[in-house]
């Protein structure tokens, strides 16, 4: 090979491999919206979220320059008051002779597009995150000089409180900290479940108690966490495969598991997106809408759906307080492990973190929530045939992870959450969406047709018939507005939502008794409850006499435009929907109120625009980061604050049914963007608006183009 010709290819290689190494090191969109603040933090509600979708950490910086985290998991169930999702740990890194401290350039900054802390400070690096495609969190340090560091399990649960066992740490473990929680109570169904993890360092021994200590002064150090979850017959069982899943990693090629957890958040945030640019409101929006959507991305993919009141990040609240029944304030401190409503499940609160995830396109975040009901449905049936004597099933608003239900009559005294079945019909709507986006026909017949026709068919057996042979649901509450009353609207129009498109599925899906059920259903539902408001035609909450005492802040009439979408562009009726929706009772935004989605599915630009703004801006006062939202009715980080607000900014810029995709259905024309988005039929739609009009339009796949309208 001659010399010009080797110069020529060793100039192309340089080219190439410049050109490579620059393209990674370009700002990726999702930059935009780091966290970086250059003050130290004070405490738990001044950290940093990150996550895989089933670990999370609460990561800050205190004065002292310790770097702490505290390790959720979506599986760390404690056996307080039945269930209580708790956390795994406590976790202090501290540097000897701490740089941070005396650095006038000290900064902690989260990467969101790669789900990554970063601390720096005095010529110090320390990279704090969780491998987004294993069970494992990675610390990285880098110092300008060689440096020793500590790293300290810091244990609460240290004795029984309230029949809550204590942590156990292994005590005789010299290059470890291994600690575990574990319930021994054989009348709670999560019985044996035993979660912790596994402290481990290349270099690192024990010293003082809980501690692992770097045992020679190095310039770049690691260490690595792994937390798990079993059911567990004995702990020695949990200790074996907690030692297992440690060496199942140790020694693993990090810069090839760094590639690879890069790629992921690369994948999901080029997904979908809502770059909202504009005034400096229309910023603060489109930064809630993205924050939010990566909060669920740290927290939506483990073995248990998202938590509405803190979901994996709910940290310590000391200056909580009370009011007694006298009217006094009083103090009421709140540890990383309680939260405001509880470790059970209300399906009303959860289904605002899920109906976003369609439009999002996130639908592997989804499965958690079909899962965990579908695993209710045996234990449910039981129940069902035992107090009622007939088939189908129903989930309780309010419910642990392992589902039951409650024997209900008649005579018995009205509740929030008792004569309340909706759940089940709503969730077998979410399901029929699901399956509409993603064409899986595995997911109907293995998920989907379960549940619906548990529901379908509980309803059909449970109640009577009228007079007339239509459906009558007497003693049913509509929502928990409104209680034991006769034809609630949300659970009429549920089924009049749902059967035909149970009866729209392809016919090799459905069996043809089960067809004929629903046909014969359908033409027993009872009619809309209609009436009149001050002269004007509007749908009601329920039949017959308006007199039955409103027990909460809930519109149970408009549950007609969503979740089930009788009404609203496009659709026959709209006037009647606008009425109604005007003469609502309960006006109100933010936390599970839904009048920001309705107005986006009525066209209602100017006020869907207010309120989803009021949404996608609402920060909890007492937290820094600025999508861990305010607790309105429930507790903070308040998830349905954040799903509801993701959701109505969606629907403002895209309504999908059938075939027929709707843009900009209540585009305030001074907010500019690019967006992606997804739609029924394996279906995405990218472009930007303008001045209320659309360039840039993709829609894939092409042929699906036909079916886009636009509104001007």
């Amino acid at each position: 090979m001659t010399l010009m010709k080797s110069l020529f290819i060793a100039l192309l290689f340089y080219f190439f491999c410049g050109k490579i190494i620059a393209q990674q090191n370009l700002p990726k969109p999702a930059d935009a919206y780091n966290i970086s603040w250059s003050s130290f933090s004070h405490d738990s509600q001044e950290s940093l979220p990150i996550g895989n979708g089933d670990i999370g950490l609460n990561v800050w910086t205190e004065s002292n320059g310790d770097v702490l985290f505290y390790i959720g998991k979506t599986d760390a169930w404690s056996e307080a008051v039945n269930t209580q999702l708790v956390k795994v740990g406590k976790i202090r890194l501290s540097m000897i002779n701490n740089t941070f401290t005396s650095a006038t350039d000290f900064t902690q900054s989260l990467v969101v597009s790669r789900s990554e802390v970063v601390i720096k400070g005095g010529g110090s690096t320390v990279r704090v995150w969780v491998d987004a495609n294993a069970p494992i969190i990675k610390i990285e340090t880098q110092t300008n000089v060689a440096a020793n560091w500590k790293i300290t399990l810091e244990p609460w649960r240290t004795e029984v409180v309230n029949k809550v066992s204590a942590d156990v740490v292994i005590p005789q473990e010299k290059s470890n900290i291994t600690w575990y929680h574990r319930i021994d109570n054989p009348r709670l169904p999560s019985h044996h479940l035993t979660f912790g993890a596994t402290i481990k360092g290349n270099g690192f021994e024990r010293t003082d108690g809980n501690s692992l200590q770097s045992t020679k002064a190095q310039k770049q150090q690691t260490v690595v966490i792994y937390p798990y979850t079993l059911v567990a017959e004995k702990a020695e069982d949990w200790l074996s495969g907690v030692a297992s899943l440690s060496k199942k990693y140790d020694g693993e090629d990090w810069i090839k598991a760094k590639n690879a957890h890069n790629k992921w958040w690369d994948d999901f945030w080029n997904r979908s997106y809502i770059h909202l640019t504009g005034d400096s409101v229309a910023k603060k929006v489109g930064e809630g809408y993205q924050l939010n959507r990566y909060l669920t991305a740290c927290s939506g993919r483990g073995n248990y759906p998202m938590k509405f009141n803190g979901t994996i990040f709910n940290m310590d609240n000391p200056n909580n307080t009370k009011k007694e029944k006298s009217g006094a304030v009083v103090a009421d401190s709140m540890n990383a492990d309680i939260r405001a409503w509880g470790g059970q499940y209300w399906f009303q609160n959860t289904r605002p973190l899920y109906w976003p995830l369609l439009a999002a396109g996130d639908y592997d975040m989804m499965l958690p929530l079909f899962k965990m009901y579908q695993a209710m449905l045996p234990k449910n049936k039981e129940q069902v045939q035992e107090f009622y004597h007939h088939n189908g099933a129903y989930f309780q608003e309010t419910a642990p992870f392992w589902g039951g239900i409650s024997k209900l009559t008649k005579e018995e005294k009205g509740s929030y959450t008792k004569h309340y079945y909706l759940p089940i019909l709503e969730l077998s709507s979410m399901m029929l969406d699901y399956y509409h986006h993603t064409r899986d026909e595995n997911f109907v017949q293995q998920q989907l047709l379960p549940v619906a026709n548990a529901g379908i068919t509980f309803y059909d057996e449970h109640f009577g018939r009228d007079a007339n042979g239509k459906l009558l649901l007497d003693s049913v509450n509509a929502i928990e507005m409104f209680w034991k009353v006769t034809n609630p609207t949300p659970d009429i129009a549920a089924l009049r939502w749902i059967l035909p498109q149970l009866l729209a599925l392809p016919n090799h899906l459905v069996a043809k008794e089960d067809v004929a059920r629903w046909k014969r259903l359908f033409s027993e539902l009872p009619e809309i409850p209609l009436g009149e408001k001050k002269g004007q035609k509007v749908i009601l909450p329920y039949t017959g006499e308006q007199t039955a005492q409103a027990r909460n802040t809930e519109n149970p009439e408009l549950y007609t435009i969503h979740p089930f979408r009788l009404f609203g562009i496009g659709k026959p009726d709209l006037e009647l929907a606008l009425a109604t929706y005007k003469a609502r009772a309960i006006k109100r935004t933010k936390c599970w109120h839904q009048d920001p989605i309705d107005e986006a599915y009525l066209g209602l630009t100017a006020e869907a625009q207010k309120d989803v703004t009021a949404n996608l801006t609402n920060k909890e006062p007492r937290m820094k980061f600025p999508a861990f939202w305010e607790k309105g009715h429930d507790y903070a980080p308040d998830a349905d604050n954040g799903g509801n607000g993701q959701h109505a900014l969606q629907l403002m810029l895209l309504q999908a049914e059938g075939k027929t995709i709707r843009l900009l259905p209540a585009w305030p024309k001074e907010w500019e963007a690019d967006f992606k988005l997804h739609a029924p039929m394996n279906t995405s739609v990218q472009g930007h608006v303008k001045n209320g009009k659309i360039s840039n339009l993709v829609v894939t796949p092409a042929n699906r183009a036909a079916d886009v309208i636009i509104t001007e």
